[in-house]
């Protein structure tokens, strides 16, 4: 127990949650878009899984992480383009093509990595980090919080941002319509179609980036279903959040520092079954929804396919 209550524990709490937690937080910021149009995108996962393995592959052979974050974010949008096509362009059910996304996504990426690494099963080695002057000096939090990837402090502006984008500009403004009142939207002129096919592929390449985030700086490697149900988590916590991508970092740390404390308990002497450990963040999950699932509003046309001219 005296371990537990040591600094350098909480510091690897901390640094292992958040590691956790940036997968999360870009996968759930891009569902909040595509939720707020009025798109269910129940295949974020397998976007995940084509960015995870799109980015080890080109970290792999650049070493560079933000070439390999790039390469995920275009391999997600790319999947998400069958959302589009089916979904948005020709009104196919949402849930069922979002199901055979996630499929398709777990059996072609698994094919490719076994095909091309499965005998040398290599690793990707370990990514710098950028400390901030001053914070990252304070005791037992500045090393963990403070010190942490590009790809980390991106993502924080990127939850500024988009709050700013959703509830303050015109861009905003018509993604929450067309999941509000498609029918007022397409009267005063604005595709409704374009509208979510924006929000859709902008959802896919940061489901894409949370994936290659998770395969290059958390796992180091890819392996078949590396993500682990993460794409899943995060559509929960867009229905959460009602359209406030600020809630996105609170359910993201929520996961991660779940994950992390049964982990660190682990390296720490203290036996813990290793399927609890990757139980726990989803026992989370499931507590959270019992709390507040009362309280989430959903868009009226959420999952709701849009024919223009169609009241």
């Amino acid at each position: 127990m005296t371990d537990v209550l040591t600094p350098s524990f909480v510091t690897t709490v901390i640094a292992l949650g958040i590691t956790a937690a940036v997968p999360l937080l870009y996968a759930s910021l891009g569902e909040i878009f595509a939720e707020s149009s009025g798109v269910l995108n129940v295949g974020l996962e397998g976007m995940m899984l084509s960015g995870a393995f799109a980015g080890f592959v080109v970290t792999l052979e650049t070493r560079e992480l933000l070439l390999g974050l790039l390469a995920g974010g275009v391999a997600g949008a790319l999947v998400s383009l069958l959302m589009v096509l089916f979904c948005i362009r020709l009104g196919l059910d949402q849930i069922v093509i979002g199901i055979g996304i996630v499929l398709a996504a777990e059996g072609a990426t698994s094919l490719l990595y076994t095909t091309w690494f499965v005998g040398s099963r290599p690793r990707l080695p370990a990514i710098d980090e950028l400390a901030v002057p001053i914070l990252s000096e304070l005791p037992v939090v500045g090393g963990s919080l403070f010190t942490q990837p590009l790809a980390v402090y991106v993502g924080l502006g990127l939850v500024v941002v988009c709050g700013w984008v959703l509830r303050r500009t015109t861009i905003g403004l018509n993604v929450r319509a067309a999941g509000e009142r498609p029918d007022s939207l397409d009267a005063a002129g604005v595709s409704v179609v374009r509208v979510r096919t924006l929000a859709e592929v902008f959802c896919g390449a940061l489901a894409g980036v949370g994936g290659a985030y998770l395969a290059i700086v958390q796992a180091g490697t890819f392996g078949a279903f590396v993500t682990g149900g993460v794409g899943f988590i995060a559509i929960v916590i867009a229905m959460l959040a009602r359209g406030r991508v600020y809630w996105s970092i609170l359910g993201a740390l929520l996961f991660g520092m779940s994950l992390s404390i049964a982990t660190a308990l682990q390296l720490v002497g203290i036996a813990i079954p290793t399927d609890f450990v990757f139980m726990l963040p989803f026992i989370s999950i499931i507590v959270v929804l019992i709390l507040f699932a009362r309280q989430a509003r959903l868009p009226s046309a959420l999952g709701l396919p849009y024919h223009r001219g169609s009241r």
